[in-house]
């Protein structure tokens, strides 16, 4: 198993793990419930999703939103055996070790803390007497899709 620091470093050259952030959901959620709560609620993920030497669905276990710990996951590279073995040197085909289990919530807890507050972007909403604009001729000989 790598050290945290060393796993941080290699994350952070990552463009496809360094994209991951809370959303204001997630965040939120973090906000109400608390860390301790959410990193319970990792526990109970790790030890259903991750902990058996061959997990159920490996590889597509973790969704990418809807919970802070699943973002989380991703952005540390917890998401899957194949991303602990390659990121963490933590090997596929044996049960997780209570060791190895609270290197992972040490991963999503560091990450987790350092996420900042996300800037809150709403839609607009439209009044129900608000119409769309009518299309016009040259809109139809275009081709336009909405």
């Amino acid at each position: 198993m790598f050290s945290q620091d060393l796993i941080v470093d290699r994350l952070q050259h990552s463009a496809f793990r360094r994209r991951f952030v809370l959303k204001p959901p997630e965040y939120r959620y973090l906000q109400e419930h608390g860390l301790e709560e959410v990193l319970r609620h990792a526990e109970s993920f790790i030890a259903a999703r991750l902990a058996p030497a061959y997990p159920d669905k490996d590889g597509k276990q973790t969704p990418f939103r809807g919970h802070p710990v699943f973002v989380a996951q991703h952005a540390t590279a917890t998401c899957c055996r194949s991303c602990l073995e390659k990121w963490h040197g933590i090997r596929m085909g044996q049960n997780l070790t209570s060791l190895q289990t609270q290197h992972i919530i040490d991963m999503l807890a560091r990450w987790l803390q350092d996420q900042k507050a996300p800037l809150e972007t709403q839609r607009p909403t439209r009044k129900k007497s608000e119409k769309r604009p009518s299309r016009t001729a040259a809109d139809e000989r275009q081709g336009v899709l909405f």
